[in-house]
């Protein structure tokens, strides 16, 4: 994913449109499947997401493009990176069986912090002191959130926790494979390893979906894909930088989509500490974009 916008395209209003537009497509996609585990096991929704995310893929760029979209410089980098995104799928999900969707997406949200602490390892960057400072404050956000003695203080918040520890691996593992491999090939490689590897265990968990079920896994795995080609074509139109912010928009859709489908409104303690999580992430691309 190129980190400007296309040479002598500058639509920045298109790419927030494109940007808020993919948020929702990915806070949906979270409340589909949190109802959705509620009926079935994770493993079977997952498959379900990777499934329908793989055929639309095939069905838009195969015929355009063949096989040729498969061949990627770095096979070994995408497959992890795959594995990455395919373990932030089966940790969030089932941690959704157990947290309020906004609670929940907003500790996923620590993965831009975390990808600014895991970038002086694996990258080699230089990570300024108020860029730290955000990471530390981040994580006292997630502390507000999931405080002792709170109904959220038990060891399911690990699952969020570790999706975005995931989640950050699968965005360094994105930058570094933008250089060498096209977006498409790097999405549709994913979806394509991810089916491969879920279909070797929904067979164990298998059970045989409603219509409206049906429908409504449908609709996750073509959720999943369109939020990822929008976010994708967003950064045509205007750099990283502008649309950092926007990103959490999310955290909004996921709240309003929680009160409206699961009757859940954050209490005051939750909102403070979703709060800070999203000042620190916005406090980190603001230094990363000032230095």
């Amino acid at each position: 994913m190129s980190s400007k916008p296309l040479s002598g395209v500058n639509h920045p209003l298109k790419g927030i449109a494109l940007m808020v537009l993919a948020t929702f497509l990915f806070a949906s996609h979270d409340a589909i499947s949190k109802y959705l585990s509620g009926f079935y096991p994770i493993i079977l929704i997952v498959w379900a997401r990777y499934v329908v995310h793989t055929l639309l893929m095939a069905g838009i760029f195969l015929p355009q493009s063949g096989l040729r979209v498969l061949r990627t410089k770095r096979p070994g980098l995408q497959i992890l990176r795959a594995l990455s995104l395919l373990s932030v799928s089966l940790l969030f999900t089932t941690g959704l069986m157990f947290m309020p969707l906004a609670e929940a997406t907003s500790v996923i949200f620590l993965a831009p912090l975390l990808v600014t602490a895991l970038s002086v390892p694996l990258l080699g960057e230089r990570v300024s002191v108020g860029q730290w400072i955000a990471v530390i404050v981040g994580f006292v956000g997630v502390m507000i959130i999931v405080h002792p003695g709170g109904d959220l203080f038990t060891p399911a918040v690990l699952l969020p926790l570790s999706a975005a520890l995931c989640f950050s691996l699968y965005q360094i593992l994105t930058r570094r494979l933008s250089t060498v491999d096209s977006a498409t090939t790097s999405n549709f490689f994913a979806g394509l390893v991810n089916t491969l590897v879920m279909s070797l265990l929904v067979p164990f968990f298998w059970q045989v979906p409603s219509v409206m079920h049906g429908l409504m896994m449908l609709a996750l795995g073509g959720c999943g894909m369109a939020a990822h080609l929008l976010l994708t074509h967003s950064f045509r139109y205007a750099a990283p930088a502008l649309l950092a912010p926007f990103g959490y928009v999310q955290i909004i859709f996921a709240g309003l989509l929680g009160l409206l489908v699961f009757g859940h409104m954050p209490d005051a303690i939750a909102l403070v500490g979703i709060a800070i999580i999203c000042l620190s992430g916005l406090a980190a691309a603001w230094t990363q974009r000032k230095g």
